[in-house]
């Protein structure tokens, strides 16, 4: 009796449960959003992103992404000033991200980048729509081989790797290969998989663009007859391109003591959109141009990339138009001294180049007579070196 009392009741509560319900059974009162202001937080919303600055780095084995970091060390003063680094595909992604990615406010990019857009006209009016801070440091070449490969000519049909579509790599290693006349069979994966391919024989080379030392290949362990090759400096590299060399103090594991590879490196670029000065947009990038150029000579210091020593932001860049608040920061602090200091980085660079291609080396004299030229030429030219 009792448990088909406690069956029946059983069943009812089941077929109550399953039975169609009146619509105004179920609550209709919407489910209170999860978002910051739905908490009342709409003002730590509004602080956390008015002045937060996304800095597009690159891949995480390349050094674009390490500066990135760095600024975000040194820039850091929330909730004034947020900088955020971001990995990402490289020279040619990182100019794509900034036109079109939400959150990305800054990039660091290669100087040939613009031309390369130019030519194959993918991206519409781009000199006009990109400015640039400061030229920043050179990214090296890396060229590295098997055993049977001796020369870059060696490469002609055979795999080589030019890292992932977007890269320093892609761009700036397939503009010196086409100018050279290698026609390479170019593959496009990530280099720390190449450098792997290369041990089984189904890579014969990789192309790394960054700035040494890497630790891409600080931290390989060395194949027997692996190598770097040299990358020559002909005239048709000499636009955009400067000549380097890697050494045994870069790269103690691959190269004997007193080691040097010759080599060109491509000089890279602190670059944002061209906003309108009355937007919002405008004034973040520009509190970050002037915190930037605050705390510049902070960088400089251990424990940062040597490579911030390479760089002078007053230096003019080739093609490029500055941004309107970085200019009106330097010409504010510009005197006759910096302004010397530039031109006179620009010029070395520029006889560096001629040095290494053959050219006689000029006595005293003759360089100071021809950099007294060369500064005429500068203020004729728009400071664009001569080439």
């Amino acid at each position: 009796m009792r448990v088909a009392l406690l069956l029946s009741c059983v069943v009812a509560i089941v077929s109550l449960a399953a039975s169609p319900q009146p619509a105004g059974a179920q609550s209709t009162k919407p489910a209170r959003s999860a978002t910051a202001a739905a908490a009342g937080e709409g003002g730590k919303l509004q602080e956390s992103n008015e002045w937060t600055v996304g800095v597009a780095g690159g891949l995480l084995e390349g050094t674009n992404i390490r500066f990135a970091a760095e600024m975000a060390k040194v820039l850091d003063d929330r909730p004034n000033l947020r900088v955020l680094p971001m990995v990402t595909y490289g020279a040619l992604g990182n100019i794509e991200d900034l036109l079109y990615l939400r959150g990305v406010d800054v990039t660091i990019t290669s100087a040939d980048v613009l031309d390369e857009f130019v030519r194959n006209g993918t991206l519409a009016n781009i000199k006009n729509r990109i400015r640039y801070i400061c030229s920043f440091y050179i990214n090296e070449m890396h060229v590295y081989v098997r055993p049977e490969i001796k020369t870059l000519e060696d490469l002609a049909g055979k795999k080589v790797s030019f890292n992932t579509v977007g890269s320093a790599a892609n761009l700036t290693g397939g503009i010196v290969f086409d100018r050279l006349k290698i026609n390479a069979e170019k593959v496009f994966i990530n280099n720390s998989v190449a450098m792997e391919k290369m041990r089984t024989g189904e890579i014969a080379g990789v192309v790394h663009v960054t700035g040494k030392p890497t630790d891409l290949f600080a931290k390989f362990k060395p194949e027997p007859g692996f190598h770097f090759l040299p990358v020559p400096f002909p005239r048709s590299l000499q636009d955009y391109y400067v000549p380097t060399r890697l050494t045994s103090q870069d790269y103690p594991n691959l190269l004997k003591p007193g080691e040097t590879i010759e080599t060109i490196g491509v000089p890279q670029v602190l670059a944002v959109y061209n906003w309108s000065p009355e937007t919002e947009r405008y004034r973040r990038v520009a509190r970050f141009v002037e915190y930037f150029f605050k705390r510049f000579d902070q960088f400089k210091q251990p424990p940062f990339h040597p490579k911030w020593n390479e760089i002078n932001i007053a230096s003019s860049l080739p093609g490029w138009t500055r941004f309107r608040a970085a200019e009106e920061l330097l010409a504010s602090t510009r005197s006759p001294e910096t302004d010397a200091s530039a031109t006179k980085q620009q010029f070395e660079q520029w006889m560096n180049a001629r040095a290494t291609t053959g050219g006689r080396r000029l006595s005293d004299a003759e360089a100071k007579a021809l950099f007294e030229q060369f500064q005429g030429w500068m203020k004729r030219e728009g400071d664009q070196p001569p080439r």
